[in-house]
């Protein structure tokens, strides 16, 4: 029975998934976005965050400690060098994921898992709309205009009472 065991396997062996784990971890770092299934993407938010929250401290210790995670030099040189100096203000959340819709030959959920500080487009200060106001007519109550929609509603009677009169000919 498997009762608190709550983190998905992903179908893998132990060894087999930290390597997994470890070599997405090392492309998120370097490529700042990668393209993967919904439970690989889910799981490697859960291994990476830790991983970005100890670069925040740049010292021996966490540089160890995260590179027996990783095994990457690059990626750990990458991490504690322009992530950490960029998300230093974050208090956590550092990835995001996106919803791309279906793999076409599995039907598998697909998702973009992306570092949240590099995307470009969604950092950009979108100019906000200026409020479109609808504004109805204002009745006008002068003795003119209704002296004049009594004239226009007379000529519309006549002309129904024309078109009457040619349907009943036919």
């Amino acid at each position: 029975m498997r009762h608190g065991k709550r983190f998905n396997h992903l179908g893998r062996t132990s060894s087999h998934r930290k390597s997994m784990l470890s070599n997405m971890a090392s492309s998120l770092i370097l490529n700042k976005k990668i393209e993967t299934t919904l439970a690989k993407g889910k799981a490697l938010r859960k291994y990476i965050e830790p991983l970005i929250t100890k670069s925040k401290s740049d010292t021996t210790h966490s540089r160890r400690s995260v590179f027996s995670y990783l095994q990457n030099k690059d990626s750990v040189n990458e991490l504690f060098g322009g992530i950490s100096e960029k998300i230093d203000a974050r208090p956590g959340g550092y990835t995001r994921i996106i919803k791309t819709g279906s793999r076409l030959g599995d039907n598998a959920d697909m998702c973009i898992i992306e570092l949240v500080d590099y995307n470009n487009l969604m950092l950009t200060d979108k100019p906000l709309k200026a409020t479109k106001t609808r504004r109805r007519r204002k009745k006008k109550t002068t003795t003119q205009d209704v002296s004049l929609s009594s004239k226009k509603s007379s000529k519309s009677s006549k002309k129904s009472t024309k078109k009457n009169d040619e349907s009943k000919s036919k």
